[in-house]
């Protein structure tokens, strides 16, 4: 379907996620570590958290739930495809569009 910069159809790779995540009530939070000098200056002098938490929606939590390092996009819309019908569509253009975001953010890698 959609290829990325190097060619590669986008639906063929395999997600493998970065960060740790907990799941409550069905919900995914991903913990993301606030690393650097201005996080650490944040930290010490603005009371802020050593980590982010980014909460995702039901659709999201279940995408990230599916990113295991061997599922692949096309085979983790599939399974979206089972669990939310047309609530999901149009699928892989969305489903394109949260990957690369998650790739992009660092949040995972694509193999």
């Amino acid at each position: 379907m959609r290829k990325d910069r190097k060619g590669q159809n986008l639906l063929d790779l395999v997600p493998e996620k970065l960060h740790p995540s907990m799941e409550e009530k069905g919900n995914v939070t991903i913990l993301v570590e606030n690393k650097g000098i201005f996080n650490r200056f944040g930290q010490k002098f603005l009371k802020k958290p050593v980590q982010s938490k980014i909460q995702l929606d039901p659709l999201g939590s279940f995408i990230w739930t599916h990113i295991d390092g061997k599922t692949s996009i096309y085979d983790i819309g599939q399974k979206v495809k089972e669990q939310f019908g047309e609530e999901a569509e149009p699928l892989y253009p969305r489903l394109s569009e949260f990957i690369k975001t998650l790739q992009k953010v660092h949040y995972i890698d694509l193999k």
